[in-house]
């Protein structure tokens, strides 16, 4: 009996002195990512109304950084960090990041039948239009739905340094502010092919400087906008669900593409070859500005996001290229288009 008591108390012991280690190690882990908040906190700049927002904020920093932790420690071609969305749900980053509005009406000035890079045969093995001076820093569109703009002024900067020489910065709040009698709708969405439309019959944009970016909706300021720097003369969509197409436009200028952004791997997307789950709900306006072959044989788009140089790679990320789906990784080939001079 004795030594069965002797037992029990032993078993009861271990069994304390494991729950104990539990606690501790649970308060450990607790402390240790209320510190990494506090440090993301002041890494971005992030201010909460109060302490019951902090709260909230920390709980879904905590599960995205299990998250983080959990996918990379498997085997992917890409990582996943803690960048500026860390504090959000997946729900919430969709609603504020993105705004592309897919839309099946064609335009006037864009040509469905007319694709004047069809009969490239020669690509060379790479492109980058960065080191070709066509592409200028990564913009940040902040909690402005207005993805759409960048992607449309991205590609229209690109064709003006070819065309011209001059690499010019060119504005996105015009296209916000001013850009709203079709489906564009400033911070609510819009599609580059309007933008593209509202450029012609403007007959240009003027410079980022004189219309700088305020990543709130306001009123045309046309006096601002009569002032252009740059200029288009069309646009034409390339041929959908063909990435040889897409392979052909950018082998020639940054072309605007739609993607579906919407997963939690983009939102939280680090580095790498992204190759995450996606679908073809079209709903982000990005720029691709380039193709290329990661040193694992992993062929890839070089894309321009507008999200400031802080997430992915300085503010770009590589999209595996070359897949099995016809609409491409995210559908990146279904609705893609460029302006001409």
């Amino acid at each position: 009996m004795a030594a069965a008591k002797i037992l029990s108390l032993l078993a009861l012991f271990i069994l304390g002195f494991m729950a104990s280690h539990v606690v501790s190690r649970t308060l450990n882990r607790d402390m240790a990512v209320k510190e990494s908040h506090e440090q993301w906190m002041a890494n971005y700049g992030r201010v909460y109304k109060d302490a019951v927002e902090k709260l909230h904020r920390l709980e879904i920093f905590k599960a995205n950084l299990k998250l983080i932790e959990s996918f990379n420690a498997a085997d992917h071609k890409f990582k996943l960090g803690a960048n500026q969305f860390a504090d959000l749900t997946n729900e919430e980053f969709k609603a504020i990041y993105n705004g592309f509005k897919p839309s099946s009406k064609k335009l006037s000035t864009a040509s469905s039948s007319s694709f004047r890079y069809e009969n490239v045969s020669a690509a060379p093995a790479s492109m980058d239009w960065r080191t070709k001076g066509a592409v200028t820093p990564v913009k940040d569109q902040g909690q402005c739905g207005c993805c759409w703009a960048f992607s449309a002024v991205a590609a229209m900067e690109g064709i003006n340094k070819l065309s011209t020489g001059k690499l010019i910065s060119l504005s996105e709040q015009e296209l916000v502010d001013c850009d709203t009698a079709g489906e564009d709708q400033g911070c609510n969405g819009g599609l580059m092919d309007d933008a593209f439309e509202f450029i012609i019959k403007n007959k240009g944009l003027t410079t980022e400087s004189n219309y700088p970016y305020q990543g709130t909706d306001d009123s045309c300021n046309s006096k601002k906008s009569a002032n252009h720097a740059a200029a288009i003369t069309g646009f034409e969509d390339v041929p959908a669900n063909s990435e040889a197409a897409l392979l052909k436009a950018v082998t020639n200028q940054p072309i605007s593409v739609a993607i579906d952004a919407g997963g939690y791997a983009f939102q939280l997307y680090s580095s790498g070859v992204f190759t995450g789950d996606c679908g073809t709900d079209l709903d982000h306006g990005v720029t691709a500005v380039g193709y290329g072959t990661a040193s694992d044989g992993t062929k890839y788009w070089l894309v321009k996001n507008s999200w400031g140089s802080s997430w992915g790679e300085k503010g770009y990320i590589r999209m595996e290229r070359d897949v099995d789906a016809k609409e491409g990784l995210c559908g990146i080939a279904m609705q893609a288009s460029y302006p001409t001079a």
